[in-house]
């Protein structure tokens, strides 16, 4: 059986051409320049919108005693 509707190689990438994916959006922060991702908590810091909202804690390697 043929398809009589059958949709065109411009038909169907026109349909398609919102599907490619967007970069990551990142952000600096403002007082310690740490790069990360927009509406979430900075792992450097542990600030989010001004807020302390996770414990950092800093691990001690031979290389920093």
């Amino acid at each position: 059986m043929v398809n009589r509707m059958r949709a065109t190689r411009a038909h169907r990438d026109n349909r398609r051409s919102h599907h490619a994916l967007d970069a990551t959006r990142l952000t600096t922060d403002t007082k310690t320049g740490a790069v990360h991702q927009r509406h979430r908590a900075d792992l450097v810091t542990g600030m989010y919108r001004g807020k302390k909202v996770i414990n950092i804690k800093t691990e001690v390697t031979p290389e920093t005693k």
